[in-house]
């Protein structure tokens, strides 16, 4: 399995007074990061997110693979990633963490986000909603199915690997599932999105794309914007822990993406593709 481990200090200790009864007692804590993360491509920032510092790579990589028509390694000529405290030394006192990208002169960039978006939202914009995602190729094979028990079996695969939710109890956490049912890479973020951007992200820098025939297992509820970026990268099936939203459902039923939710103690609920789950 690739490594997932997030940045050597995505947590800091906390002053905090925990009660119990009449006792009180003040300690340290484990908080999880959340710091600001520009990406920016040929020298344009196009967005700034809130994340979980690990993996900025990844989830630049990924993000741009969900909002433009990037398709293959090869499109990006560079990627470079600077931390905030090196600008500052250089005399920039607004830095922060920055992921550059320079890709090919095929790819359409898009506009660049006027406003910074919080890591529960992820980057989301009226385009964004309007916009229907076309898949770049087919999302399953012919034959291709999941069980129940597969379902079960890649969350709590996933949940054995979410360290510094155990650790803080703060964050999400995201899987791709290969379609021999092994779980090829983890990450966790403070952000839902930014979750699924880093393991879209890893998976295209590793030229393991598009992700037809693989799952996506997802730790929180899932939205529209999350089947978007399934379905632009091509992932064959998403299996969630929490509920979908409406448009989710709508979507997903739309293009095939088959669509599990509430997957856990012994249940779970099909809402789309319900044909390519095996009883």
């Amino acid at each position: 399995m690739a490594s997932h481990a997030t940045d050597p200090r995505p947590v800091r200790r906390v002053s905090a007074v925990t009660a119990s009864g009449a006792i009180s007692q003040e300690d340290f804590d484990p908080v999880v990061v959340e710091a600001p993360l520009s990406i920016a491509v040929d020298g344009k920032v196009l967005a700034t997110t809130m994340r979980t510092p690990g993996h900025d790579e990844d989830l630049a990589v990924g993000w741009l693979s969900s909002e433009t028509d990037l398709a293959a390694r090869g499109q990006i000529v560079k990627i470079e990633r600077q931390g905030a405290a090196a600008t500052r030394a250089q005399g920039i006192e607004e830095s922060v963490d920055t992921v550059s990208l320079s890709v090919a002169p095929s790819v359409d960039i898009p506009k660049p986000r006027a406003y910074l978006t919080s890591s529960s939202c992820g980057i989301c914009s009226a385009e964004v909603i309007e916009a229907t995602p076309r898949p770049r190729a087919m999302l399953q094979t012919e034959g291709w199915q999941l069980t129940p028990q597969d379902a079960h079996a890649w969350v709590e695969a996933m949940r054995g690997e979410q360290k510094m939710f155990e650790l803080t109890g703060s964050l999400h956490a995201a899987a791709i599932v290969s379609p021999g049912g092994i779980l090829q890479v983890v990450r966790e973020d403070v952000g839902r999105h930014n979750a699924v951007d880093k393991v879209i992200g890893s998976a295209f820098l590793s030229e393991d794309y598009p992700l037809t025939d693989h799952t996506l297992v997802v730790s929180g509820r899932v939205s529209y914007e999350i089947v978007a970026k399934a379905l632009r990268a091509c992932l064959a099936g998403i299996v969630a822990v929490s509920g979908p939203t409406t448009l989710a459902v709508d979507l997903a039923r739309a293009h095939g993406l088959v669509l599990l939710g509430f997957t856990r103690d012994d249940r779970l609920n099909v809402y789309a593709g319900g044909d390519r789950v095996a009883q």
